[in-house]
């Protein structure tokens, strides 16, 4: 069920790239709302709108906003001609993509003649929070490597929801974005993560980093979220000659025991549902909570069947930290869970490690042993 309610726009507070944050008077009171431009039109100071008010009548994590449903002043919206497919399909709010495999997008031949990675590794995240810190982790090391940041349906669905993205295009850690499934808004849209990963790749992108968008869906259960794509998505990597890179997702500031160091999503996605090898990436961090850490990875036999390597995350936030891109996780900031971004920067700095030394050539050879080395040292202390 939707909760509907007629509203007045007061204010245009902001308006972003398909997006317009509005101020609008319901029932008697103000509130903020998000209008979507390629859904609804434009929206100007006067103008009635059609509201859904579900997720702030429930308190969800919505951030406390609206969502424009329709227009009163807006009679005819037009499409472009480019393109046919469907994403919302069958709802009243279905939207037309031009979608990187039809045969009229010129990625579509390059894209047809891509049916590998050829050793592209894919950073594999599951919160929207790890993005930033794991681009960085990325560029930090060379900002020559072209970055594709591939957005999932796991959790919000239009691109434009997310300050973040906007932020890192603009100060240039990430170069393209992707948009899979039914989510919408990339610069390239496409209709799976397998299409989706190889988009990135014929588009000439070193790296990827995969999570969905913001707002992840969880019950408490098992099974019962989609922080579960995680797993499928180091299968996809995988059966598409790619290296998975995962980010665990680490906490030691949440107050639930199930996200209390590793988190149960991490541990459930790597232990059932990857049927692929994967690199795990731990940040260094005090000893105590690393060793907590890693007896939860062996504790699941996790340390048996995925590579797990430590690597610094501190540099990558730094970047953050010199561009003035703050980090949030949760209502939490870096120097309150800093656990959480140090994995993801670490990743990335990890995957970045991986292009660089792909040319083969003693570096190469060099940097293989040493992760042979690491991986022995764990399954000995561990």
């Amino acid at each position: 069920m939707i909760r509907l309610r007629k509203g007045k726009v007061l204010e245009v507070l902001e308006e972003q790239a398909g997006l317009q944050e509005l101020l609008v008077e319901v029932e008697g009171e103000k509130n903020k709302a998000i209008n979507y431009t390629v859904l609804t039109g434009y929206c100007k100071k006067g103008d009635e709108v059609v509201l859904n008010t579900t997720a702030v009548f429930l308190n969800l994590g919505s951030g406390g906003y609206h969502f424009v449903i329709y227009n009163c002043s807006v009679e005819n919206l037009d499409i472009e001609k480019k393109g046919h497919i469907m994403k919302l399909r069958y709802t009243p709010f279905q939207i037309k993509t031009w979608s990187a495999e039809e045969s009229t997008n010129p990625l579509a031949e390059k894209l047809s003649n891509t049916v590998s990675l050829s050793g592209m590794p894919v950073v594999v995240g599951t919160l929207h929070s790890m993005l930033a810190p794991a681009c960085a982790g990325i560029k930090k090391n060379s900002k020559n490597l072209k970055v594709a940041y591939v957005m999932t349906d796991g959790g919000a669905l239009p691109l434009f929801l997310s300050r973040i993205v906007r932020e890192l295009k603009e100060k240039k850690l990430i170069d393209l974005t992707v948009t899979t499934g039914h989510a919408f808004g990339g610069d390239l849209e496409t209709v799976n993560i397998y299409s989706g990963l190889l988009s990135a790749k014929a588009s000439g992108c070193d790296v990827a980093v995969v999570t969905m968008g913001p707002g992840i869906v969880g019950t408490g259960t098992k099974y019962g979220h989609t922080g579960l794509e995680q797993g499928e998505i180091v299968n996809a990597v995988n059966i598409l000659n790619g290296i998975a890179v995962v980010i665990p997702r680490i906490s030691f500031e949440d107050k639930r025991k199930r996200h209390y160091g590793v988190s149960h999503h991490t541990i459930t996605s790597l232990r059932e549902i990857a049927l692929k090898k994967a690199f795990v990436v731990i940040p260094k961090m005090e000893k105590e909570k690393l060793d907590e850490v890693m007896n939860q990875l062996k504790s699941c036999g996790i340390h048996r069947k995925h590579r797990i390597v430590i690597e610094d995350g501190i540099e990558g936030i730094s970047v953050l930290k010199s561009l003035g891109i703050e980090l949030e996780t949760m209502g939490r900031d870096f120097e309150q869970d800093s656990e959480f971004f140090l994995a993801a920067s670490a990743a990335g700095n990890f995957a970045s490690k991986l292009v660089m030394n792909k040319g083969g050539g003693w570096r190469q050879w060099i940097f293989s042993k040493l992760q042979s080395i690491r991986n022995i040292f764990f399954q000995v202390r561990y």
